[in-house]
């Protein structure tokens, strides 16, 4: 099987889990807010995963950001296209991040060189999450946890 093509299988695989998570973290009668949902501990070369990205956002540091993705690595954001490729994606990171992010696990698999989290993020480490993310993993070369793909939106 193609990397690509079990790229394809995992994203699938957590946009599934994902629907039935979203189902329980809509606002409104009935509905708790995602931060209701418990964290989960990560293991820690997956959780650095997390670590670093904070960091790097957090230092508006788009290369050192996209240093973290697959060099085929997507990034899927609300109402704009689908971007691919580590050139890409450091042109679109170019004059995002500065600001604080926390990052939060809520469920997380691996499976040999592929792997995926689902999480929440916030502006402030105490404060309310602010948004939901996707991110699917592949191993590198090296044995790093990179990302494949990164998946958010706002749960505003």
């Amino acid at each position: 099987m193609k990397d690509t093509t079990l790229v394809r299988l995992i994203v699938f695989h957590c946009l599934l889990c994902l629907a039935g998570r979203l189902m329980a973290q809509q606002t409104g009668p009935g509905f708790p807010p995602t931060d209701s949902l418990r964290s989960v501990t990560l293991p820690p070369e997956i959780d650095r995963v997390l670590r670093d990205y904070e960091r790097e956002w957090g230092a508006g540091n788009a290369e050192k950001l996209v240093s973290l993705f697959t060099p085929d690595g997507f990034v899927l954001q609300p109402r704009r296209p689908a971007i691919r490729g580590q050139a890409n994606l450091k042109n679109a990171y170019s004059n995002s991040g500065g600001q604080p992010l926390f990052l939060r696990a809520l469920s997380f698999a691996q499976g040999g060189d592929l792997g995926y989290i689902i999480g929440a993020y916030r502006a402030k480490a105490d404060g309310p999450d602010i948004g939901k993310f996707i991110l699917a993993l592949r191993k590198g070369s090296d044995g790093r946890w990179l990302i494949a793909a990164d998946m958010d939106n706002s749960v505003r």
